[in-house]
C-alpha cells in the first residue's frame, strides 16, 4: 500500500486528494476542493493574472501542510487547461515547485484524457458491451473521452469551459434568455464538431466528473453529500435545474441547497454545457462521479512508485 497525494490545479478550482492506494483500490484519507479561479481572464488576456496566481499559491500552502501531516510518500501536482493555455503557464509551474515543493506537471490533452478515464472507470462495473463516454467539464476546457472495457479509444479536449463561457456570454444577473442561447449556440456545435458522428453514435452510456456534475447531483439531492458516485441525472432533471438556476440572481443562487456558494457564478454555464454534451451524443441521462483525474493520477503515481 502506498500513501499518495495529488493536487489538481484547475482553471476553476484547486483540489487535493490524499489516499492509500493498494493495487487498483483507492481509499481516500483526505479530500479538499477550493474555488480559486486561476483561469479568470485567461480567455481574454492569454495569461494567468497575478491575483488568481496568488489565490492558488495560498491554497497550495495549506495543502502542502496537510500532505506533510499525513505522511504521503509520493506527491504530484497536475495542471490542466488554464496553465496549458496561458503564455506564462510554465513560469507558474516553476513557482509552484519552488515555493511549495510540488512538482508541477502540465498535462497534455492526451494525458488528461487518459487519467480522467482511468479515475472514472476504476470502480465502475459497466454492462457488457457498454461504450462509455466520460465528460469532464472544467473551467477552461471540456474533455470528452470514449472507451470500452477500461481502454480509451477516442478523446478530445475542447475549448469549452464554464469560466471561459461564462465570461464570454453571461453578462447579466440573472442571465438573459439571449445570453443563454448564445452560450448554447457556442458550446453545442463546438462539442459536436470535436467528435466524429460515428464515434458519437456508438456511445451507450455516460459518466460526468468534476464540479458541474457533482454540484448538479447535490442540487438534485437537496444537500451536499459526501459521495455522489453513480447518482443519475436525466435530461429532464437538468433542464428543470437550468431553468431554476438561470432565473435566480447570483446572490440567491448562492443559497440553493446542495450547491457550493463558490460554484454559483459558473453553475449555469456548467449545466448548459452538460446538456449540450448529452445532446451531441443523443443521450437522455448521465451518472455523476467524483472519481476523476485525481483518482487516475493517484493510481498512476502509486503504480510508478511500486514499480521502482
Amino acid at each position: 500500500m502506498t500513501r499518495v497525494a495529488v493536487v489538481d490545479v484547475g482553471t476553476n478550482s484547486t483540489r487535493l486528494l490524499i489516499a492509500d492506494v493498494d493495487g487498483g483500490a483507492v481509499r481516500e484519507v483526505e479530500r479538499r476542493s477550493i474555488v480559486t479561479r486561476l483561469g479568470e481572464g485567461v480567455d481574454a488576456s492569454g495569461a494567468l493574472g497575478a491575483a488568481p496566481r496568488e489565490r492558488v499559491l495560498s491554497v497550495l500552502a495549506e495543502y502542502a501542510a496537510a500532505i506533510a501531516e499525513h505522511g504521503a510518500t509520493a506527491t504530484t501536482a497536475v495542471m490542466t487547461s488554464a496553465v496549458r493555455d496561458a503564455s506564462n503557464g510554465a513560469e507558474f509551474a516553476t513557482e509552484v515547485r519552488e515555493r511549495h515543493g510540488l512538482e508541477g506537471r502540465t498535462l497534455t490533452g492526451d494525458e488528461e484524457a487518459r487519467l480522467t478515464y482511468l479515475g472514472a472507470t476504476a470502480a465502475r462495473d459497466g454492462e457488457p458491451g457498454e461504450r462509455l463516454l466520460v465528460i469532464d467539464i472544467g473551467g477552461g476546457s471540456t474533455e470528452l473521452v470514449i472507451g470500452e472495457r477500461g481502454e480509451v479509444d477516442f478523446h478530445v479536449s475542447t475549448q469549452v469551459g464554464v469560466v471561459r463561457h461564462s465570461e464570454r456570454h453571461l453578462h447579466s444577473d440573472p442571465p438573459t434568455a439571449d445570453e443563454l442561447a448564445a452560450l448554447a449556440a457556442d458550446a453545442g456545435p463546438a462539442l459536436e464538431r470535436a467528435v466524429p458522428p460515428r464515434e458519437r453514435e456508438r456511445v451507450t452510456a455516460a459518466v460526468a466528473v468534476a464540479g458541474t456534475a457533482t454540484q448538479c447531483a447535490g442540487i438534485d439531492l437537496g444537500h451536499r453529500p459526501a459521495d455522489v458516485e453513480g447518482h443519475r441525472l436525466s435530461v429532464d432533471t437538468l433542464e428543470a435545474m437550468l431553468e431554476r438556476l438561470a432565473g435566480l440572481p447570483l446572490a440567491e443562487r448562492r443559497e440553493v441547497p446542495g450547491l457550493d456558494p463558490e460554484r454559483a457564478p459558473t453553475i449555469v454555464a456548467g449545466v448548459v454545457v452538460l446538456l449540450r454534451a448529452l445532446a451531441a451524443f443523443g443521450l437522455r441521462a448521465v451518472d455523476s462521479s467524483d472519481r476523476d483525474i485525481l483518482w487516475g493520477a493517484a493510481l498512476e503515481l502509486a503504480s510508478a512508485r511500486t514499480s521502482k
